[in-house]
């Protein structure tokens, strides 16, 4: 065992051993920072309309042959962090299901996304875009990218307005005739029908 392995060890017994006696905050003296939240965090969601994007090329049609570049939000997730007055201070991490069908024009694309804050129900207070450009492989038709937003800032009127009063919302860039198709529930997945 080398020394630097000891005394890494020797710090992490010490940490344990302080940690049983007081808490985590006192032992990291990381003050009002280390308080709860007063209340939940902002939820974090995909707007189900702009959730999927499906690009149709070819004569316009509906089917998979005339299938371009798709791309779907799988999973919205975020963490944030506020105490006293201070602003509600979050980041934000989305999956994001990407693929080429037929019709797909080369092998890369830039797909635009937005993430929008909300005051629950009523309003949007900023919103935001932001590029994904990937490129596919020789051969591959579909891929998984996770995107990481940091620092979203959130002002709070005072120390008693709780995250739970805004949304942050997330979603695919696309055109009138894109939001009618997810509307209507319909979908090409480039992976239908494989596991």
């Amino acid at each position: 065992m080398s020394m630097k392995t000891t005394l890494i060890g020797a710090a992490a017994l010490s940490f344990l051993a302080l940690a049983g006696c007081r808490s985590t905050q006192e032992v990291l003296e990381i003050g009002e920072a280390g308080e709860a939240n007063p209340g939940p965090c902002p939820r974090a969601f995909a707007l189900y309309d702009v959730s999927r994007i499906v690009e149709i090329g070819g004569d316009g049609a509906e089917r998979f042959d005339n299938v371009g570049f798709t791309g779907e939000i799988d999973k919205v997730r975020s963490f944030c962090r506020y105490y006293a007055d201070r602003p509600i201070v979050g980041d934000l991490t989305i999956d994001f299901s990407l693929g080429r069908g037929p019709a797909a024009d080369g092998d890369t694309k830039t797909y635009a996304y937005f993430v929008a804050v909300t005051r629950k129900n009523i309003e949007v207070i900023e919103k935001a875009y932001f590029p994904l450009t990937v490129t596919f492989a020789p051969g591959q038709d579909r891929m998984r990218v996770t995107e990481t937003i940091d620092e979203i800032t959130i002002p709070r009127a005072n120390d008693t307005t709780s995250g739970e009063n805004f949304e942050i919302i997330v979603g695919f860039d696309v055109t009138e005739e894109q939001r009618a198709f997810n509307a209507d529930g319909k979908r090409f997945r480039v992976s239908a029908g494989q596991r």
